[in-house]
């Protein structure tokens, strides 16, 4: 791709790019509790009696933001990521060289990636081989991904474009970096910061060398990844790809703003305005203040019977109970349209069934369950991308099965008693996948089975420790 069409191609996808980076800015300010009544104050919550000087009855301008957004998407995280999803390729040996792939980040990238799809609508894995041929996955920023799409009915990933700002440390500058990536290569572009599409340039940073002599050549702008596909995976966090804050966000912002007014009115309340009427002395207000204060007495004068001359008091009357009302709907509705847990309203009894602990999860379980069948699909494609570095002829043809768990409160009395009301009709696998104290589901097979058949001393469990005594 020359520059020319490289302009245009960035031209053409930087209005969907926008509008995807603020809505993705948008919901991280508000997991970071930086929420639009903060914006004012920079981000930052603010408790000013004082804020408006020129108001004399209303002065304090408190701003309190309240982090909903991050208790619900942490929420969503830990229930469906809480517990990594299993996953078998119907190849015992296969099955640990992928867990061995993925490492010990699994986990902790999963979770990012539940965390991502819910502030941008889609969480991104890039993964690539290294110089010593070793397989590297992580997450990507997602203001950084702008996907290019077929127009079919598949929606198939044609490229990627990321985008970032970065030192150039060799000139000090810092520039613009787009790069494109295909199914086959990785093109790269910069310009400098500030700068439109006219100053694009290529960005000449793979190295080449001379196979018969192994001497480094020009640098080119151009890398043949040989990874066999766009080594970008969308995880969708539902099917629209549509981020969780826009469901409640207005709900939020009414709680701040509500909130943050009764901070401001138990402020405020606590200014007392005087109002004197034919004050006989004359003088400032501080005077008068001095005076009341020494005196204890003000002098007031009487023009006839008629004569309203007196002293009064201003002060701000709170409507509580109506605030108190306002505040629990607006909260109950925050979590109904979220589609969380409010914990303060969990009443845990001994009493609590299987049946009524499911109930407590209904609303997050149908948001998990629609970002579960569009993950599905993604976690597959980054199992295939391993199998494909493994050098596995059917990377492309596997049934890939995954197992996910959801990290919930249960009752592991009751599961127990299923699992054994049934064993006698169900396969050795479903018991242990069903177990509520197995884990690991793969190695309790694997030590169910050397119990059964305890012909090889070393995998006999009883034998080892024999051994060991």
């Amino acid at each position: 791709m020359d520059l020319e069409v490289a302009k245009k191609v960035f031209r053409s996808t930087d209005e969907g790019r926008s509008w995807a980076v603020n809505q993705y800015e948008r919901s991280v300010r508000y997991y970071n509790n930086k929420n639009d009544i903060t914006k004012d104050k920079g981000g930052v919550d603010t408790l000013d009696p004082d804020g408006n000087p020129d108001d004399y009855i209303r002065k304090a301008d408190n701003r309190i933001s309240n982090g909903y957004h991050r208790i619900l998407v942490d929420q969503k995280a830990q229930y469906v990521g809480g517990i990594v999803p299993a996953f078998d390729v119907e190849d015992e040996t296969l099955n640990d060289k992928v867990l061995e792939v993925l490492g010990d980040n699994y986990a902790r990238t999963f979770n990012r990636l539940v965390v991502d799809a819910s502030n941008a609508g889609t969480g991104w894995i890039h993964y690539w081989i290294d110089e010593a041929g070793v397989f590297h996955y992580a997450t990507i920023n997602p203001a950084q991904i702008t996907p290019i799409y077929d127009g079919s009915l598949e929606q198939k990933l044609l490229a990627v474009r990321r985008t970032y700002e970065e030192l150039d440390t060799e000139t000090g500058d810092i520039y613009i970096f787009d790069e494109y990536w295909t199914d086959t290569e990785a093109q790269f572009f910069k310009r400098e910061r500030g700068a439109d599409y006219s100053a694009l340039m290529y960005d000449f940073r793979v190295p080449l060398f001379d196979v018969s002599t192994a001497e480094p050549l020009d640098n080119s702008n151009v890398l043949n990844h040989g990874l066999g596909a766009v080594p970008f995976i969308p995880f969708m966090n539902n099917q629209d790809a549509t981020p969780d804050l826009p469901r409640y966000k207005g709900l939020i912002d009414v709680y701040d703003r509500v909130y943050s007014g009764f901070v401001n009115d138990v402020d405020d309340v606590q200014q007392v305005i005087l109002i004197l009427t034919n004050y006989g002395e004359a003088g400032n207000a501080t005077e008068f203040k001095q005076r009341l204060k020494q005196d204890q007495v003000i002098n007031l004068e009487k023009y006839g019977d008629g004569d309203q001359s007196g002293l009064d008091k201003l002060t701000i009357d709170i409507p509580v109970q109506a605030r108190d009302d306002l505040l629990d709907r607006t909260r109950e509705s925050i979590f109904l349209h979220g589609q969380g847990i409010d914990p303060s309203r969990v009443e845990m009894g001994t009493n609590k069934t299987g049946v009524a602990l499911k109930m407590i999860y209904t609303l997050l379980e149908l948001k998990a369950a629609a970002l579960e069948s569009e993950f599905r699909p993604a976690l597959s494609e980054l199992i295939r991308a391993v199998l494909r570095y493994l050098g596995d002829a059917k990377a492309d043809a596997r049934k890939i099965t995954q197992n996910w768990t959801r990290a919930a409160v249960k009752d592991d009395t009751e599961q127990a008693d299923n699992v054994a009301k049934l064993s006698s009709v169900s396969s050795a696998e479903t018991i242990a996948k069903s177990n509520p104290l197995v884990t690991d589901w793969q190695n309790e097979l694997k030590l169910r089975e050397a119990e059964l058949n305890p012909t090889d001393s070393f995998n006999n469990p009883a034998s080892r420790a024999a051994l060991n005594d």
